[in-house]
């Protein structure tokens, strides 16, 4: 007498056999997802299912899918660790750098390349943000407006008191005039060789277009309240009393920025007397005269600091979408010019 054999449920995917003839569901438990199909034909023999055999190199690690074997990789599972161990709280990361890019003139306004409005977002998410160990501020500025230049250092040393983080300027092509006063809110500066540095002063620059109205026949008509409300007109004749108004002002300003420069880099500036005249220096003269601390890069300074597994963020002013769809063209280009020619002042 014959036996009749149980017949074997073959999974489609062709991976593993199940010797069971009871089991009228279409889908395999092993592998959910794979459709079970019955073998055509008489009983077969019951055949044990084979040994799961890893189709991966040595070392690779087999986890489990409800009762079907996975295999994973030794690199997978080291890529997996990794991810894992990044998303890990309990885990202590590596000190990060918040790096703020200050590149261009100061001027007032959103659309100016360095306002204290624009960059009021970019700094205090630079000191908030993922507890730095410090803060690197890279500066690339001929200067420009001593208002706004005043606001956004006033607005990083307030915070750098208050977070307690040390703060680095780090002085690329050229930090002068509201550049350089910008690199007196950190607590060290460093620089290139080549960086150009200094211009303590104040500069005021226009143009009188009166002649030229005259010979064209115009006649400009302007009335006001107050003598002086029309001072330094353009299209009058220039005034000695307007001058002297307007060189009283600029002492004034003057004054300020060097009580700042004294203020912030104390008794590390050397007697000098050319040394709030207006005039530059390059990396080493400025090192020389107590402008700056020393000569140094951001990277290799901060993983000197702070160690080589330290991680670099970095912050700055971002476009908007009309000014990169170039909306704006005629402003961009005013702006862009007169940039030009701060920079052109130091050769650059």
């Amino acid at each position: 007498m014959t036996m009749a054999r149980k017949p074997v449920m073959r999974c489609r995917c062709l991976r593993h056999d199940t010797p069971t003839a009871a089991m009228a569901a279409p889908r395999c438990p092993q592998r959910p997802g794979h459709v079970r199909a019955l073998p055509s034909g008489p009983t077969v023999p019951v055949v044990p299912p084979a040994p799961s055999v890893c189709r991966f190199p040595a070392g690779g690690r087999r986890f489990y899918h409800g009762t079907h074997p996975v295999a994973l990789p030794a690199e997978g599972l080291a890529l997996t660790s990794n991810i894992m161990s990044r998303w890990n709280p309990l885990k202590k990361r590596p000190p990060m750098v918040a790096v703020i890019a200050l590149g261009g003139m100061i001027s007032a306004g959103p659309r100016g390349p360095l306002s204290d409005e624009a960059l009021a977002p970019v700094i205090e998410k630079a000191f908030r943000r993922g507890k730095p160990v410090a803060v690197a501020l890279k500066i690339n500025s001929p200067g420009g407006s001593p208002v706004q230049s005043s606001l956004i250092a006033a607005r990083i040393r307030r915070l750098a008191d208050e977070k307690q983080i040390p703060v680095y300027a780090f002085v690329e092509d050229v930090a002068a005039s509201g550049g350089y006063w910008l690199a007196c809110a950190a607590d060290e500066i460093l620089a290139d060789e080549g960086s150009i540095l200094g211009s303590i002063g104040v500069i005021s620059a226009g143009f009188g277009a009166h002649v030229f109205l005259a010979r064209q026949g115009i006649e400009r008509r302007v009335y006001t309240a107050g003598e002086s409300k029309s001072m330094l007109d353009p299209f009058r004749p220039e005034s000695e009393e307007d001058v002297a108004r307007l060189k009283t002002l600029l002492e004034d300003i003057h004054g300020t920025f060097i009580s700042y420069v004294k203020a912030r880099r104390g008794a590390a500036l050397k007697p000098d007397e050319e040394m709030f005249t207006g005039k530059v220096w390059l990396g080493r003269k400025a090192v020389e005269r107590g402008l700056i601390d020393g000569i140094g890069h951001l990277v290799p300074v901060m993983k000197d600091r702070f160690g080589d597994k330290i991680r670099f963020r970095t912050y700055g002013k971002k476009r908007g979408l009309i000014s990169r769809l170039g909306a704006s063209v005629l402003s961009d280009g005013l702006s862009a010019v007169e940039e030009r020619a701060a920079y052109a002042r130091f050769g650059l």
